[in-house]
This record gives C-alpha cells, sequence and structure tokens, in this order.
C-alpha cells in the first residue's frame, strides 16, 4: 500500500486519530513525511504503520 502514496494525498494514522488530517509531504523507500493538523510534521516508516487514505472528497 504504501507505494500508492504521493505528495498532496490525504491520510490518517491509525492508532493516531487525534493527530487528524494529515497531508504526504514526500515518500523515499518505506519513509512517508506526513504534515498533521495538530501534530505537525511527523516521517511515519510505512513497514510499520499502515496509514488510511481519505478520500478527497469526502
Amino acid at each position: 500500500m504504501i507505494e500508492l502514496l504521493e505528495p498532496g494525498m490525504l491520510v490518517r494514522h491509525p492508532q493516531a486519530p487525534k493527530w487528524g488530517l494529515g497531508q504526504v509531504q514526500s515518500r523515499i523507500g518505506s519513509r512517508v513525511t506526513v504534515n498533521f493538523e495538530h501534530a505537525g510534521k511527523v516521517v511515519i516508516d510505512g513497514t510499520r504503520v499502515e496509514l488510511e487514505l481519505v478520500d478527497a472528497a469526502s
């Protein structure tokens, strides 16, 4: 699933719902940098966390 993530996509962290909506900033290998509403920029190891894609229309 991590291979699908591209800058601009909206995601949520399943174990950290309080972080709010996040926008993917970059993906290098399995490392994804996401800017979350309430947590700021976070680098996530995509081999350990499966981010949930959010439909931009919703």
